[in-house]
């Protein structure tokens, strides 16, 4: 299981199940009922929009014969590669802003996102190029990934 848990690392574990329901030809629907579950959570879970949750992998891992606890691992590890991408994008790289720029306040107490219109004035005003960039870089990532205008 080791070996393919680090294959798999990072995937949600929708997308293992649904992989495996189609090597053993398996309707999501009839395989739902089969294991006395809704056929719309199964099929939310497959699409990556619902998340694991223990009762329902240990009865999926009992049915398909998987080793227990695998859905679980899974869904961790998704977890942590999901908390990692909004940790990596959740603040600038303080590296190419000078603590001048923001005299007035200590970087970790800056809400990045609920001040953005004054961290952008401040930049424009006072920030040298490389900060402009930094600042257009950060806040064009982060419009695209959350939709944040």
């Amino acid at each position: 299981m080791t070996s393919s848990i680090s294959i798999l690392k990072g995937l949600h574990p929708g997308i293992v199940l649904e992989r495996e329901l189609k090597i053993r030809q398996l309707p999501k629907g009839r395989f739902a009922m089969s294991i006395q579950e809704f056929p719309q959570t199964l099929v939310s879970i497959t699409k990556g929009k619902r998340r694991m949750n223990t009762n329902l992998s240990l009865k999926i891992e009992k049915a398909l014969q998987l080793e227990e606890g695998f859905f679980m691992l899974l869904q961790v590890y998704y977890d942590i590669a999901e908390e990692k991408k909004k940790q990596q994008n959740s603040v600038p790289d303080i590296s190419k802003l000078r603590p001048a720029l923001f005299w007035d306040t200590r970087f970790d107490k800056i809400d990045w996102v609920k001040q953005k219109t004054a961290v952008l004035n401040r930049v424009n005003e006072r920030g040298n190029e490389q900060e402009k960039q930094e600042i257009d870089r950060f806040y064009s990532n982060l419009t695209e990934k959350k939709g944040i205008s």
